[in-house]
């Protein structure tokens, strides 16, 4: 990026990490609305850095195992498993999305494809008709009580064992953090 934003050397540690959006403009601020353009210094950057590549790839590491001995996505498995562990193996679709991480539109595709499968049910919530409750049936209980120790292997060879009891306390600390909700969750 040096050199790129019309001040040749001026800011060119504080770009390591940092977008090119508004660097070429020649202009510092970027934002467009005034506001000074903050680029990352170099422990915002590890951070960043590392965050994005567990957002990124750990995902794909706690899922090959999911779908290489059961068929089934990390999703498909974080839903069932959620609905198992819910009273009467139910809940509603929006919290269930919201503890599946997902939004409500990735859920209901999944769910489809579970009902198509036999592992989930689909009811009008009889408590208030506005919402739908997903119900585990019991093939699909049976699944996740096969895919728990599959995917309880790959948590904590993958994540957990390399962590100490001050790092997991870090990562439940910064998840309280930075908990994102998503927009149509309700």
């Amino acid at each position: 990026m040096s050199g790129t934003d019309g001040h040749e050397g001026d800011h060119e540690e504080g770009h390591q990490g940092g977008t090119a959006e508004g660097s070429s403009t020649g202009s510092s601020t970027g934002s467009g609305d005034g506001e000074e353009l903050r680029w990352l210094d170099a422990q915002e950057k590890a951070a960043w850095t590392g965050l994005i590549s567990l957002v990124l790839l750990l995902p794909g590491k706690l899922e090959s195992p999911l779908r290489q001995e059961h068929g089934i996505t990390l999703f498909e498995y974080l839903v069932l498993s959620h609905l198992s562990e819910a009273p009467r193996r139910t809940l509603r679709m929006g919290e269930l999305a919201f503890l599946a991480s997902g939004s409500l539109s990735r859920l209901s595709n999944v769910v489809k494809r579970c009902e198509q499968r036999g592992w989930i049910l689909r009811t009008p919530d009889p408590d208030d008709g506005r919402y739908t409750l997903a119900v585990l049936t019991d093939p699909g209980f049976d699944l996740v009580h096969e895919a728990a120790p599959t995917h309880l292997r790959s948590v904590r060879g993958t994540v957990l064992d390399s962590l100490n009891t001050a790092d997991q306390k870090a990562l439940v600390r910064i998840a309280q953090k930075l908990r994102i909700v998503p927009d149509d969750f309700g």
